[in-house]
């Protein structure tokens, strides 16, 4: 508090002198003024995080000054000064928007206190305000990186449903920034200054969800020991963003549901409905509608989710965007870890473009963080990529060069063969492994769950087992 600048307005100088000395020996910088208008005019030459004001003086009376304040700065904090026994005008005050006030004959700690709190409480709302204005600009539309066609028709999407207060599905593989594109819907639409708030569906235990959407009452359960409110709850007048949306139990699906259409929700062991607005942005990267065919998702909360969809396309089908995207985050990480990487070279960044980045864009940006932490050379150079990179593009350009044979009038399919490729080097290294995961992803060098990932995403979990169990089981062939 000792660099804060209080401004002290009263037309008796001994009050001045009192503040003036009192303020000074607390460590703040003081200004005193002996009326309303000069007052104003020191407001003007430099800005003050608190004006102590006395409510009757001539010229221009405390409620009149403090209305110009709030003309001038409508978060500064204003604390007035009245006579005991005057203490109707000095409430009017605060309804008209003055902080607190302190009453004439002065007891000095008590002011002291308020004092404290009022500027603790201006330094917390210009934190606020800092804060929002770095989620803006960091979720403003031009920080969402890639120039193919199809993120210049997802920025197209974004801009159109910002200004809506629509439910929005965000579809995509793990990994394609769909999160980034829910908060660039918030942080670029009306409700930019309301909560953001975020549920990952499938982190909360599904014993603990419904406390966790919805809140719940003291005594309703084992450790219920207070009153607390739900996500929902936190979320009102803002925007709730339903993470891996895919993976909600059938349980709380209806539940959703009855959100979603009335607007209310009882906390677990209430009884009285709370009534909250939020807009929904749910994300998923499942096929919901298969889902929804297996019975494993309610068709009606589906068709109320996906009102607007917009789907995130993976890397691989952006590749033009490698070389913005690896630029990005070379930036981003050399600032970060103060680790002075000049560039990519030519050679490298070719590697970074053939590669097929099955995590997607948070698999470069992985890469990157990686490669320049450990780089020790201003330039990043093949070698400095990880090894599995290097590694399975010499498997690929041996396959291509040997055995696949390009049809002149059909071509290939590329990202078939790619595919079919990683697979049975999945296969493999799973029928090497017993199955297990742990020591597939070891012999491939790749991290556990982008393993865990490629064995959901070509459906090699019946060749798997759980890590955690000590016997093997035996591993059944994949055709």
């Amino acid at each position: 508090m000792a660099q804060c600048r209080i401004l002290v307005v009263d037309d008796e100088e001994s009050i001045r002198e009192f503040f003036e000395i009192m303020l000074k020996r607390e460590g703040y910088e003081v200004v005193t003024a002996s009326n309303g208008i000069e007052a104003l005019e020191a407001l003007k030459k430099r800005q003050a995080d608190l004006v102590i004001t006395d409510i009757q003086m001539p010229e221009m009376s405390g409620l009149e000054l403090l209305g110009k304040i709030r003309e001038m700065d409508s978060e500064l904090m204003v604390i007035m000064i009245t006579a005991f026994g005057s203490t109707e005008t000095a409430i009017e005050a605060m309804k008209l928007g003055a902080y607190d006030y302190i009453q004439k004959p002065f007891k000095i700690e008590e002011v002291k206190i308020i004092i404290r709190q009022a500027l603790e409480k201006r330094v917390l709302k210009l934190e606020n305000a800092q804060l929002k204005k770095e989620l803006a600009t960091k979720y403003a539309f031009d920080n969402i990186i890639g120039g193919a066609p199809p993120m210049m028709r997802i920025y197209e999407m974004v801009r159109r449903v910002a200004n809506t207060k629509s439910s929005v599905l965000i579809t995509g593989e793990s990994g394609t920034g769909k999160e980034l594109i829910a908060r660039a819907i918030h942080y670029n639409g009306p409700l930019k200054d309301k909560p953001f708030v975020t549920i990952n569906c499938g982190a909360i235990p599904e014993n603990l969800m419904e406390s966790e959407m919805f809140g719940h009452k003291k005594g309703s359960f084992t450790g219920a020991i207070a009153d607390k409110k739900g996500l929902f709850e936190v979320a009102n007048g803002g925007t709730i963003f339903l993470d891996e949306l895919g993976e909600l139990p059938l349980s709380m699906q209806v539940k959703l549901l009855r959100v979603i259409q009335e607007g209310t929700f009882k906390r677990v062991g209430g009884t009285d409905d709370v009534r909250v607005e939020v807009r929904i942005i749910a994300a998923t990267n499942k096929n919901l509608e298969l889902e929804v065919k297996t019975s494993r998702f309610r068709e009606d909360l589906f068709y109320r989710l996906n009102v607007i969809q917009i789907h995130c396309p993976p890397l691989r089908e952006r590749r033009e965007d490698i070389v913005m995207l690896s630029n990005h985050f070379l930036e981003k990480f050399s600032k970060a870890l103060g680790i002075p990487v000049k560039k990519i070279s030519n050679e490298a960044m070719e590697t970074l473009k053939r590669y097929h980045y099955p995590g997607n864009v948070r698999e470069l940006e992985n890469i990157i963080e990686r490669t320049v932490a450990l780089e020790p050379n201003p330039i990043i150079l093949p070698e400095s990529l990880p090894k599995h990179l290097v590694e399975t593009q010499h498997a690929m350009g041996q396959l291509d060069a040997n055995k696949i044979e390009i049809d002149d009038q059909n071509g290939i399919d590329l990202e078939k063969l790619t595919a079919d490729f990683e697979r049975t080097l999945l296969i493999k290294a799973l029928q090497q492994t017993g199955g297990i995961k742990k020591k597939a992803a070891k012999l491939l060098n790749i991290s556990f769950r982008s393993m865990r990932y490629r064995v959901d995403k070509y459906g090699l979990s019946n060749m798997s087992v759980d890590d955690d169990e000590e016997t093997q089981e035996e591993v059944s062939s994949a055709g």
